[in-house]
């Protein structure tokens, strides 16, 4: 009987039965052991099971913070992945979706947690502690990635005695290891520009990496997206939830599509390309109603044949309560609403949205346009008090319902996956692309894939006239609003700081002002400072 990859991903996180820490004199992408006799030990890798078992935690550590879900630091054989951040805390996913999402106009939150509320605000210092665990997660993903790299090398695999066909599988493994650690390089070059580059080839041990340029990590990472484009499988030829060479062709086009922000230098033309393959490729725009794309069974609904890179979510296999989608669930319930109709156990009160995100649809009731869902009953439109869950529209985007409307596995952890890369995305690029002056993209063939998208939400079609910077960004809003792409989306359109773009509480006042243009840039946390004093603060903090 073969194991879902989910299931092995949860399991190993039980089993294995270890926790990375940092180490405290030296940057945090030198992530070691605790206990070297524990963890990608020679013994450990004598089971042929553990190449795959190693890769699932890869996988797994997306959406969960430590061994056993959330991990807990109280409890033997649980602790998160991370010494000195809880598991829930540093969840990728869930770190993700606070930098990308609270600090714009899509989403606010009502919690005074530490320093939380300045992302809130676009108010944030180097000693925010949520900048600080994104971070380390990504410095942690990127340290483990590496190691996994060089336990598996032809010379490690050939002592080991290890067969031809696993090392053909062992191959497609290190391709996707290194694929992870390039998403977390463009994370980390995108939230904090000049980062260290460490690799399989650095040493473990006291060192201090020395801290590159973001336009040397883009080099980084475009060499390695380009020679991963030819050797991962090919599209949907791996299981789902596991990423192939068209995720590899996408974070390609995103990282061009961003390339003026990140090197001063326009890559628009490359965009095109790109993703006209990802369009003509075996992933294909998903014609299910948009709300399909966020149900319980995304995986099987249609909707998952958009899905190029989900991160897997499932309420019996990945026990992860604060973490990943069903930190997104639950925080985004509350006020009046029946936590029951949402699939879940309850609401934690959290996350609404903003004033000005919910002009950008026709109506709040979703009429003019699906993707609209907005929760209006006994919320207010303006945000008065940040802390007060009925201050802003709620949003009820994701269900842990299937879309037949029968309920998920569990209604304390939901089984909706997260939709990181879709084939509508690439439709996107593709169109702005076009509208910047891209020869490898049309304008009319831009404007039929708005149309499938927006007919898709039945919306209005548009014409090629319509087709301009400001609508594509109002659209990207639309389509892919709470998916962890606002933040980089209003830097590249000139709309994050300053104040050509106004949000309610951007600034910390309550109607919006002004920002600074530095904060384009989050700061290198302090902390990080601390460990590797090489290291240079980001101008303006």
């Amino acid at each position: 009987m073969k194991i879902s990859f989910k299931y092995i991903s949860y399991f190993f996180l039980f089993i294995l039965g270890i926790s990375m820490t940092l180490t405290s004199c030296t940057d945090d992408l030198n992530v070691t052991p605790k206990d070297d006799d524990e963890f990608l030990s020679e013994t450990f890798f004598q089971d042929p099971n553990s190449y795959k078992q190693v890769l699932a935690k890869l996988y797994a550590g997306l959406y969960v913070g430590g061994n056993d879900g959330d991990g807990d630091a109280s409890q033997p054989g649980r602790n998160p992945d991370i010494a000195g951040l809880g598991g829930d805390f540093s969840s990728y996913l869930r770190l993700l979706f606070v930098t990308q999402e609270f600090t714009t106009d899509e989403a606010i939150i009502a919690w005074a947690d530490g320093t939380l509320p300045t992302l809130n605000t676009q108010t944030w210092s180097p000693n925010n502690e949520f900048l600080y665990g994104t971070y380390s997660r990504a410095s942690y993903h990127i340290s483990l990635a590496n190691e996994f790299l060089r336990q598996t090398t032809d010379d490690k695999l050939e002592t080991r005695g290890v067969d031809a066909n696993l090392k053909a599988e062992i191959a497609t493994f290190r391709a996707e290891a290194r694929f992870l650690r390039a998403f977390s390089y463009v994370n980390l070059m995108d939230l904090f520009g000049n980062v260290p580059i460490t690799t399989e080839a650095d040493p473990v041990g006291f060192f201090y990496p020395v801290q590159k340029s973001r336009a040397e990590v883009f080099a980084f990472v475009e060499s390695e997206l380009k020679e991963l484009e030819t050797i991962l499988p090919e599209a949907k030829a791996n299981e789902y939830g596991r990423i192939d060479r068209i995720a590899a062709k996408f974070l390609l086009a995103q990282i061009y599509l961003n390339s003026k922000v990140y090197t001063g230098t326009e890559r628009y033309n490359e965009v095109g390309t790109l993703c006209t393959e990802i369009i003509n490729s075996n992933y294909k725009f998903a014609n299910v109603p948009y709300a399909y794309l966020f149900s319980a069974d995304n995986d099987k609904n249609g909707a998952q044949n958009e899905f190029i890179f989900p991160i897997i979510s499932d309420g019996i296999a990945i026990r992860a309560t604060g973490g990943g989608m069903s930190f997104i669930l639950h925080a985004s319930i509350g006020g009046s609403m029946d936590a029951a109709s949402r699939g879940m156990d309850g609401g934690w009160q959290g996350i609404r949205t903003r004033r000005e995100f919910v002009a950008l649809f026709p109506d709040a009731t979703a009429t003019g346009d699906k993707r609209g869902t907005f929760y209006t009953d006994g919320q207010s439109l303006d945000i008065t008090n940040i802390s007060t869950f009925t201050d802003g529209y709620a949003v009820t985007k994701y269900i842990n319902k299937k879309a037949d409307g029968s309920p998920g596995q569990r209604t304390d952890i939901p089984d909706t996956d997260f939709p990181m890369f879709r084939v509508s995305d690439a439709y996107l690029m593709y169109a702005e692309a076009a509208v910047r002056g891209a020869s490898t993209a049309n304008i009319g063939t831009a404007v039929g894939y708005i149309n499938q998208i927006r007919t898709r939400a039945e919306a209005a079609p548009i014409s090629a006239a319509n087709l301009n910077l400001d609508f594509i960004l109002a659209e990207r809003g639309r389509e892919l609003f709470w998916e962890c792409h606002r933040r980089t989306d209003l830097i590249r359109f000139g709309k994050f700081t300053g104040g050509t773009k106004i949000w309610q509480w951007k600034g910390g006042v309550m109607n919006g002002t002004a920002t600074e243009s530095h904060r384009d840039l989050m700061p290198i946390p302090a902390k990080t400072i601390q460990a590797n004093p090489t290291l240079k603060q980001n101008p303006g903090y």
